[in-house]
């Protein structure tokens, strides 16, 4: 399976995704993805898209598998 890494602009972003998938379990993603579609109805284009990175980042740690290179 192959998922590129999502981009990620901070720390903070980490961490809210580790509150998320605390909180609501496997479904982290949609609680992620809720927020976007929040966002996007206000017009807020740029938590928008800090959302879904988020969602993708929930995305890429729910997998088992190992993704890239082990060192």
């Amino acid at each position: 399976m192959h998922l590129p890494a999502p981009f990620l602009s901070d720390r903070v972003a980490v961490d809210e995704a580790h509150a998320l998938i605390a909180r609501h379990g496997d479904e982290a993603g949609y609680a992620a993805a809720a927020r976007a579609e929040q966002y996007r109805v206000l017009g807020n284009h740029i938590h928008f898209a800090r959302w879904r990175q988020i969602e993708r980042l929930i995305t890429y740690l729910s997998i088992d598998d190992v993704l890239g290179t082990v060192h």
